[in-house]
């Protein structure tokens, strides 16, 4: 599940289809692939409904790109956001994105970056549509997110979502198993297996409750995990 370490990300965020309680868990998933030096938020801040952005951004060193509303309708924010990762892209300043949204008119935009090789984070909603989350190289749930770094209540609806999405989550990675290169006895290293899940899909087993890959295999009845030498890790079906 691991990638290169990258050197530079930008964060792109669509403040007018996110939440800023998003951004402490969002800017630890991204610390995994590296340095995240560029971070800007995309909105009209005059509005009412963004004004918790404001302690956001100077918190966590965001630069907020004001889009006034041209006319009724139409979205300034997704074409701010598309121009700037496009010449982000051509300047060669960045190797990753984070991109904080719902909003699936960012499909054609994350493709583009996908086609150079570019790594994608997306972050947003369970909502999102499928095919916008399908072109990430990542799309993780942001409330999964918020609520596995919170206390109390967070934490338990974040068990009982992990209980009700196990059925999708065992379909997913059986397809991964049955592709995965297996020994005499069925074995098959995990870290492949994960691999493959993330090929065919934005998988991120965060998106089910689950800290890492390990962890879900091991709360999963018809697996079996096995540790052998140099500290891998393999997985057997049972049934």
């Amino acid at each position: 599940m691991a990638h290169r370490e990258l050197k530079n990300i930008a964060l792109l965020i669509d403040a007018d289809n996110t939440t800023p309680q998003g951004i402490d868990p969002v800017l630890t998933v991204m610390a995994e692939l590296g340095q995240v030096n560029i971070r800007r938020a995309y909105g009209n801040f005059a509005k009412d409904n963004l004004s918790r952005w404001d302690k956001i951004t100077n918190t966590y060193g965001i630069r907020p790109q004001q889009q006034f509303d041209v006319s009724k309708g139409k979205n300034a924010t997704d074409m701010a956001m598309t121009i700037d990762a496009i010449d982000l892209l051509y300047q060669g300043k960045v190797d990753g994105f984070g991109i904080m949204t719902s909003d699936s008119d960012f499909t054609p935009l994350v493709t583009r970056l996908r086609q150079d090789g570019i790594l994608v984070y997306a972050f947003g909603e369970k909502k999102t549509p499928a095919a916008f989350q399908a072109v990430c190289t990542r799309f993780l749930y942001i409330d999964e997110l918020i609520a596995s770094t919170s206390d109390g209540d967070a934490k338990s609806k974040g068990k009982r979502e992990k209980n009700s999405n196990v059925a999708d989550l065992e379909d997913l990675i059986q397809g991964a198993y049955r592709e995965a290169k297996r020994d005499d006895t069925g074995w098959a290293k995990l870290q492949q297996v994960g691999q493959i899940a993330g090929n065919r899909s934005s998988f991120d087993v965060r998106n089910y409750g689950y800290k890492s890959l390990s962890e879900m295999f091991a709360s999963l009845d018809n697996f079996k995990l096995e540790k052998r030498d140099g500290n891998q890790v393999f997985v057997k079906r049972l049934r």
